[in-house]
């Protein structure tokens, strides 16, 4: 009992201590917090929170009421064919959300943790978790990942592997395209990422079950691609999972 007291104390004095040295900051906005165990601030939590969708089409992404959704499509991709099977978002990109991913794809990826807990919920609420033999981050080309030095949808696709869903790094971006927020069209995003993705050469994914994990869909043209990719390679489903969709306007 005695040792018991004298550890909590010790942990008491030595916390006294970090927070005198080192106070608490919030992750995203660097407001200072009450706890070092805390990542945001109280008003980053409270607009992460609203940035999340209380529902979306689950076959393209966009934001819809449940009752605009006819026959598993809403209205943004009724006549639109897609590569991926269902679709799973975190939230909206916007306010605190948007800048957390601005902010994790520059040097940030200390924030790796509080997102992934963010697609953890989201991946638990998909429907399709727990059939999934492999997680799949979209990959960088070898140019941009060197240059960021890591690649942010493999980050928070680790953070998703639980029970059977392994991690599997298989398909690989074989051309350096251009960043896609620069493309001013849907037509052009698609031609863009046309034939930019390959798997691994001896890997097969023949019947398995995947999901592709990215950081923001717009007009979902990367993810259609590497699904496409994954279905050519043998794959049974694909579905996607992303940390934000962009607004409506762009789905």
């Amino acid at each position: 009992m005695e040792a018991k007291k004298s550890k909590d104390i010790l942990k008491l004095f030595t916390n006294s201590i970090n927070n005198l040295l080192w106070p608490a900051v919030c992750i995203n906005c660097r407001a200072a917090i009450a706890d070092n165990n805390d990542k945001l601030c109280g008003d980053c939590w409270s607009e992460l929170l609203a940035c999340t969708m209380d529902s979306c089409c689950r076959r393209c992404g966009c934001t819809a009421a449940i009752g605009g959704v006819i026959d598993g499509c809403c209205p943004a991709c009724q006549g639109q064919d897609f590569h991926f099977d269902a679709f799973a978002g975190c939230g909206i990109y916007d306010k605190t959300l948007r800048s957390m991913i601005l902010a994790f794809k520059n040097s940030h990826c200390e924030l790796a943790y509080t997102l992934g807990s963010f697609a953890e919920t989201a991946f638990h609420n998909s429907g399709f978790s727990d059939e999934i033999d492999y997680l799949v981050p979209v990959p960088l080309h070898w140019k941009r990942r060197l240059a960021r030095g890591y690649n942010q949808a493999f980050l928070i696709a680790k953070q998703l592997c639980t029970g059977n869903s392994k991690l599997n790094t298989d398909l690989v971006r074989i051309r350096n395209t251009a960043v896609q927020p620069n493309m001013a069209t849907a037509a052009a995003r698609a031609q863009n990422v046309a034939d930019a993705f390959a798997v691994r050469k001896g890997h097969d994914f023949a019947g398995k079950r995947i999901c592709l994990i990215d950081d923001v869909k717009t007009t979902g043209a990367t993810l259609n691609e590497c699904a496409k990719t994954l279905k050519l390679a043998g794959a049974e489903k694909v579905y996607a999972l992303v940390l934000a969709v962009a607004g409506r306007n762009h789905s």
